[in-house]
């Protein structure tokens, strides 16, 4: 007889057509409509929504599935009753209308979601694992936060991107232990919420390198010209940005060919241990995530595109929901939550730096971020393989 599905409450800003509430939210509720033949083991029972958009999908689609709609999250989080009757909580802080503030962050409330999530568990008497859509927070006070909120309340905390998880052209795993040598990430789109799939896609193979992940020191961000003056000719870095292509070709034949553009940026990342690392933001690149490297002792760099899948059923997010799967299933972590807590701080500081006119900023917040990577699966065969 197969296992009862586990109960699940959402928190979220706003479900509509393409958001990452509907990707992540209705695979739970039609699963076969987003091409999984296997079903979850979640069944998605309460919803709070901070805002309903004129498009809005979460009152019809809970009505249709009969799924409750909360006006406030501690009713959502105990199903309306004084106990907390699911064993977890999902919270997407993406899409809706918020502002922006002057380094191009949008505003998400997840650190008032998680809060008003965590006080319902503290009101109602139980704590489940919680999981948080894509980064912890704009601002790396709040992260930290969250982060040491959840430890001490004693709850499994997972949160970050698909993008990890996601296919990998071709399927390149580092060993855990690798020595790396040099390293270069390539992405695109907008810098707040692209930058930090980016920087999940960098970060979830340089921390699988010899010693672990030992925090970062310091980051600058530079714009412009100086940009490709970092990626010239006769360099390590056009080295590994050549070696990409490949990988590039292979997901894409009709990859561009990749030039230099003036909204062009590039991430510069000195972790504690040594390592330095870049990330080139290219607008020529097309929809591409791009990582490759040079492991010590070997001449010839390895390369590997994460590829997403770039329409519906956008099925890189069936993985991710995979993972919080095993964790409200299992009780425990696919993989740390700490290369989220990483991350964020590295996007604030790194957009402190572009406002600061490309600043090195010194970090010691972030050096004190160590933690050991996990073996947990990305997708595997070819976009649009349903998880």
């Amino acid at each position: 007889m197969s296992e009862e599905p586990r109960p699940v409450a959402a928190v979220i800003t706003e479900w509509r057509t393409n958001s990452h509430a509907e990707v992540i939210l209705s695979r739970l509720l039609e699963p076969e409509a987003w091409g999984h033949t296997r079903p979850f083991r979640l069944k998605l029972v309460s919803v709070y929504a901070d805002q309903f958009p004129e498009d809005d999908l979460c009152r019809p689609l809970c009505a249709k599935h009969g799924v409750q709609v909360f006006p406030t999250i501690r009713g959502a989080v105990g199903v309306g009753t004084r106990g907390v009757p699911v064993d977890g909580v999902i919270i997407v802080g993406e899409h809706g209308k918020y502002a922006t503030n002057t380094k191009g962050q949008q505003l998400y409330p997840r650190r008032r979601l998680f809060d008003e999530v965590v006080h319902a568990f503290r009101v109602l008497g139980r704590r489940v694992p919680v999981f948080s859509d894509k980064h912890l927070s704009y601002e790396w006070l709040f992260a930290r936060w969250m982060y040491d909120v959840a430890r001490h309340e004693g709850f499994p905390f997972l949160a970050g991107s698909s993008i990890p998880v996601t296919w990998r052209i071709p399927p390149l795993t580092l060993p855990i232990g690798v020595e790396l040598e040099d390293v270069l990430g390539v992405g695109y789109g907008g810098l707040d919420a692209y930058g930090f799939h980016s920087l999940e896609m960098l970060q979830c193979m340089v921390e699988r390198r010899r010693g672990g992940e030992t925090g970062v020191s310091s980051v600058q961000c530079l714009s412009g010209k100086a940009v490709w003056e970092q990626l010239a000719d006769g360099t390590g870095s056009r080295a590994l940005l050549d070696s990409m292509t490949p990988a590039r070709q292979a997901a894409n034949p009709r990859a561009p060919e990749i030039r230099p553009l003036p909204a062009d940026t590039l991430f510069l990342i000195e972790y504690a241990d040594g390592l330095k690392a870049k990330l080139a933001m290219l607008n020529s690149v097309g929809d591409c995530f791009a990582f490759a490297c040079r492991k010590r002792g070997h001449d010839e760099p390895v390369a590997t595109v994460f590829e997403a899948e770039h329409k519906r059923p956008y099925g890189h997010f069936g993985y991710l929901v995979r993972a919080m799967e095993h964790m409200f299933v299992t009780g425990h972590t696919p993989y740390p939550i700490e290369r989220t807590l990483l991350t964020s701080g590295l996007l604030s500081a790194l957009l402190q730096s572009l406002s600061e006119g490309g600043t090195t900023i010194r970090t010691p917040h972030l050096a004190a971020v160590r933690y050991d990577a996990t073996e947990w699966p990305f997708a595997p065969g070819r976009p649009g393989d349903a998880a």
